[in-house]
């Protein structure tokens, strides 16, 4: 018996091919779920390998009807949605107000590529999932948030408030379907050993702001032989605190912001 049982459920995962996404489908797979991964990089071939459970959709989440044709996708294979996991982020540059840039014309912004990929993707999936879940009378959604979701102090304005944002739409959602026996929960992970760093366009890239803000990130990391800043949170410390919210064990747990950082929320 698994401690936090998923056997036989299906499960969505979005950013399913690296990082917390990757880590998060794995654990999800070793518990028995039926997962249908998206994501717009490549198949994660050694799931692929080792689960006939393990289905993968390449897109870009970002595109108009994405979401809504990645959720009927899985509806046709599995015939039902009992969990929705938005694992998909990308960092910004730690622009501040007075360096972030917003798109103009044929030029991408950095506010507008951050707040798509963190925020609005997330509802969108959220609302593609919501009618199966409803007609189920249940299911549970877990939104991969961030310490920068409550704090403005530990990453650039734009990620700092895609995340603040995805923590208001999973309270939202929570109290909104919680008749319906639908759970809406977030984990907020402080620093993790993740590729998300690649994310981050350089030529939108802050120094000031990264040092104001980097100050507040070494109280939270620990160091190498050579002072380098490492994480101190694994990606599996993360999955698993998600595997919780997700299954039936938390069943009465509706509208939390779990805190995966080692006290870091606590300053």
């Amino acid at each position: 018996m698994f401690i936090s049982s998923l056997q036989d459920k299906v499960v969505i995962i979005t950013g399913c091919s690296s990082g917390i996404g990757l880590a998060t489908t794995r654990l999800f797979l070793e518990r028995g779920a039926l997962v249908f991964g998206i994501d717009i990089g490549t198949i994660p071939q050694k799931l692929s390998d080792d689960f006939s459970t393990f289905n993968f959709y390449q897109t870009n989440l970002v595109d108009s009807q994405a979401a809504e044709h990645a959720v009927a996708k899985c509806i046709g294979k599995h015939n039902r949605i009992d969990v929705l996991v938005n694992c998909a982020g990308v960092s910004d540059g730690w622009n501040s107000a007075d360096t972030i840039t917003f798109s103009d014309g044929d030029v991408d912004g950095e506010w507008e590529r951050v707040m798509a990929i963190n925020l609005t993707v997330p509802i969108r999936m959220m609302k593609a999932v919501l009618p199966a879940m409803k007609e189920q009378k249940g299911g549970s959604i877990v939104n991969v948030a961030s310490k920068a979701g409550i704090s403005g102090a530990s990453a650039g304005i734009a990620y700092t408030a895609s995340k603040h944002g995805l923590v208001g739409a999973t309270k939202n959602a929570a109290w909104r379907f919680h008749q319906e026996g639908i759970r809406c929960n977030g984990v907020l992970p402080g620093g993790v050993a993740t590729n998300i760093a690649s994310s981050v366009q350089m030529d939108q890239f802050d120094p000031a702001g990264f040092n104001s803000f980097f100050p507040i990130v070494q109280l939270h990391v620990s160091k190498d032989s050579e002072g380098t800043p490492v994480p101190v949170i694994g990606v599996d410390d993360v999955a698993r605190g998600i595997a919780f919210l997700a299954s039936d064990e938390a069943k009465m747990i509706n509208g939390a912001m779990i805190p995966i950082d080692n006290a870091w929320s606590t300053i």
